[in-house]
């Protein structure tokens, strides 16, 4: 029996225009899908490639690249000098290498070696590489890539708890258990401190790459890891990320000299004056803001020094002034400020932080 189709009354121009948006948009989406595959493959064989698997050339890499910057707050200098840095190393995947500290040293270092070997004048070249580590500063002190949950914490992180008016360095011995189990804390004299179970307290940490974060949690008890007593603390998924210092800071032993400098005159006419004289010290930590000296000879807070040292067979000189100071036996340790730098001098001091300059 068949089926009368004669009360439909159906328009065969209607039916071929849908048949022809609906091919249309399904062309559109195809394309879109072929661009997403493109974008995150990158180039084929002969195009430059990398871990991070090509060149930053698709269009989604482009903006997820620009989104990621104004988060930040990259300014327009800044957003260049990344894309610049990441197609010289092919990446594709910017937001990838951003949360990836290991990753984006990389990418910036291989920049850096590229930017000291291209042409140009070197007042040219020093503000190129001064606009690269003023990027990855700001890259270093934003919250993208930070951890997210104390589960996420390494072995022997040290973290800072509070309780009442004492206050313990502790380091964690693993964060892999149903608790955290972090160092028992002990007291000035080596004995340990037990804290009630129940206690809520605030606990402090800073990364290796010196991102601070604070969280709190409870005493849930005590017990014994790895022949180790342990603290055991609850876990907690609200890390809230902390500022941190301006400018990353790197241990070392660097011999120096200081030269005491004087105010001479007042307003307009004020001149500094170097004394000849020179003061022996070793550089035990630095970062392109100051640094930390230990020296044998007596020193003031709020004397302005010009300080003076050798990196990779260059001089480098900073006008720096002392903030504090503290006696251990016959050495003092001046925590200094620099007040005036040099781009070069900066550009050395910053290569030398983030271990840029290494062979």
């Amino acid at each position: 029996m068949g089926t009368d189709f004669t009360g439909l009354n159906m328009d065969p121009t209607i039916s071929a225009r849908d048949i022809i948006i609906f091919l249309a948009v399904m062309a559109v989406i195809i394309g879109v899908l072929i661009l997403v595959n493109a974008a995150k493959k990158g180039p084929s064989k002969g195009g430059k490639s990398s871990s991070s698997g090509g060149s930053l050339g698709g269009i989604f890499s482009t903006f997820t690249l620009h989104r990621i910057a104004r988060n930040i707050g990259l300014n327009n200098a800044q957003v260049k000098m990344l894309d610049f840095i990441f197609k010289t190393d092919g990446v594709t995947d910017p937001e990838k290498s951003i949360s990836t500290p290991a990753l984006l040293d990389r990418h910036f270092r291989r920049a850096y070696r590229a930017l000291e070997q291209s042409s140009g004048s070197s007042e040219e070249v020093q503000k190129k590489l001064g606009l690269l580590f003023s990027t990855r500063n700001m890259l270093e002190n934003s919250p993208i890539g930070s951890i997210s949950s104390t589960k996420q914490l390494k072995d022997d992180t040290l973290l800072n708890i509070a309780y009442g008016k004492e206050k313990f360095e502790i380091a964690v011995v693993s964060a892999k258990e149903e608790n955290l189990a972090v160092e028992t804390p002990k007291s000035i004299l080596g004995s340990q401190v037990k804290i009630p179970r129940g206690t809520r307290i605030a606990v402090i940490f800073f990364t290796k790459s010196n991102k601070g974060f604070s969280f709190e949690s409870r005493i849930i008890g005590y017990g014994s890891l790895k022949g180790v007593p342990t603290l055991l603390l609850a876990h907690s998924n609200q890390l809230r990320f902390l500022s941190q210092r301006r400018f990353r800071r790197k241990q070392s032993v660097i011999a120096c000299f200081l030269f005491l400098v004087y105010v001479e005159g007042s307003g307009k006419k004020q001149k500094l004056i170097v004394d000849k004289r020179r003061t022996a010290g070793s550089i035990a930590d630095i970062s392109v803001g100051g640094c930390s000296i230990k020296t044998m000879s007596p020193i003031q807070v709020g004397a302005k020094f010009k300080i003076e040292f050798m990196q990779k067979d260059t001089n480098v000189a900073a006008l720096g002034q002392v903030l504090r100071t503290n006696r251990t036996g016959v050495n003092t340790t001046i925590h200094v400020k620099f007040l005036r730098v040099s781009q070069k001098s900066m550009n050395i001091i910053n290569a030398f932080v983030y271990e840029y300059a290494n062979d």
